[in-house]
């Protein structure tokens, strides 16, 4: 069925063990196939397209369970971008608001695969203890457990030596004996008296249905539901999802957290923010160290704005979500837009020293300046652009960074060159009122004094 996509190149197959996540896991009713796919220069379908019709194929074997997970940089397979735990102290409540939850992810655009990490209603058989008569028959409630953990699952702790070989000894109940309530029920314990006591005389064995797996968060029983991402970031899929809940009304005790990429890139965020506004702050105390003036670099930090602009504009432009990579863009751009406006002011405060006029000032500057901003913000760009426009593998980590690149660095020597000598000009004009009202105040107080003596 794989080989039927011509996207396919080759599949490496694993029989009864998963290699999702960091650490492998072991599962004897399981299959998992690796498939590596042709470069995306001689493919038009995505890889998640692949991924998403590739499922839909092999979905169609009777009995079988199908999921679909891109692999990671680490190369194992990538947990899933959404995951979002509802917790509570009822399982029942958690079940029902994480099927709720799961129907909303469902019916939301860009949400594929999306399934629970319980499943509801496998049989299992629930032995009950009446604690009274295990306190009184010398039993502990950890001795009964460790007991029927040998009996039912196994212990390979045992060892046979022979010559000068080993053997390791499971020491295990047959499977009929494991199979029937009545066998199980006779299993002996000895206590601490010496006296020998069957399970029946203080427990019973309820056949009951329950949940495939427990899982806790926070002291809590919780079930996770994962989604894949597809055409659309996992953000916007989140948010979407989190407008759908709005309305349902939770019962009491159950609380719906979000993990994945939601909680990675909130975390990251506050981390590229800090390093965002510590990036302006150097580059406002390092031209405050230059220009020996707090006022000066303000103008120059007006170049920044602009820049943001352009780099979220050029991102929208090619589908690009702000994501890590695009920040981490932004961050280094913000040293190249500054550079942009230094030129000019630096200029131009050279200019004012010489004894030319404010506008004088910026006309010259302007014309001296045009030239080495162009070579410089051009020759960036066209350095960025293979890095944008590469259909590589792995290209769309690097993609994004790219364009915001190009963005900030093109709005910025669009607009740098005019915003920037309006604010200078803005600025030496109120500096030179503010001088001017000194020297007549002063001349005045000169005056005064004259006549006084």
């Amino acid at each position: 069925m794989l080989r039927e996509f011509p996207e396919t190149e080759r599949i490496f197959t694993s029989v009864g063990v998963s290699n999702e996540g960091l650490i492998g896991q072991s599962s004897n009713n399981a299959v998992e196939f690796n498939v590596t796919l042709t470069s995306p220069k001689v493919r038009t379908r995505s890889t998640d397209e692949i991924g998403m019709l590739m499922k839909q194929k092999v979905s169609s074997i009777p009995g079988s369970k199908v999921r679909v997970n891109p692999i990671g940089i680490f190369g194992t397979a990538n947990q899933t971008p959404i995951q979002i735990i509802v917790g509570g102290t009822n399982f029942q409540d958690v079940y029902a608001s994480a099927k709720k939850l799961a129907d909303i992810a469902k019916s939301t655009k860009g949400a594929e695969d999306v399934r629970l990490s319980v499943d509801e209603g496998k049989p299992e058989s629930r032995i009950e203890l009446d604690r009274d008569k295990v306190a009184a028959f010398g039993l502990t409630i950890g001795e009964i457990g460790n007991a029927l953990q040998i009996a039912l699952s196994g212990d390979n702790s045992a060892k046979f030596r022979d010559a000068n070989a080993e053997y390791d000894m499971r020491i295990i109940l047959d499977e009929y004996d494991r199979s029937q309530t009545e066998k199980l029920l006779r299993l002996p314990f000895v206590n601490g008296f010496g006296q020998q006591i069957e399970l029946q005389q203080f427990a019973t064995v309820v056949q009951s249905s329950g949940p495939t797996k427990l899982q806790r968060e926070n002291r809590n029983t919780a079930i996770t539901v994962f989604s894949q991402a597809l055409g659309r970031p996992s953000g916007n899929i989140v948010a979407d999802i989190q407008k759908g809940m709005e309305g349902q009304t939770l019962p009491d005790g159950v609380f719906i957290s979000y993990l994945g990429d939601q909680k990675n890139m909130k975390e990251s965020f506050v981390s590229l923010g800090l390093a965002l506004g510590a990036a302006i702050l150097f580059v406002y105390l390092i031209m405050v160290a230059l220009y020996d003036s707090y006022v000066y670099p303000f103008v120059v930090l007006f170049s920044i704005p602009v820049a943001f602009v352009g780099a979220l504009l050029a991102m929208a432009l090619n589908m690009k979500a702000l994501g890590i990579f695009p920040v981490l863009g932004i961050i280094m751009m913000i040293g190249l837009v500054a550079k942009n406006a230094i030129l000019l002011v630096d200029r131009a405060n050279q200019a004012r020293k010489e004894g030319f006029s404010v506008l004088e000032s910026l006309l010259d500057s302007g014309r001296t300046r045009l030239r080495p901003i162009l070579m410089t913000t051009v020759a960036m760009i066209l350095g960025m652009l293979p890095i944008a426009i590469s259909k590589s593998s792995g290209a769309e980590w690097k993609t994004g960074l790219s364009w915001a690149i190009i963005g900030g660095l093109s709005s910025s020597l669009l607009l740098t060159l005019v915003l920037v000598p309006v604010i200078y000009y803005i600025v030496e004009t109120f500096k030179d009122k503010r001088q001017l009202k000194k020297n007549l105040q002063r001349h005045a107080q000169e005056q005064v004094q004259k006549v006084q003596s």
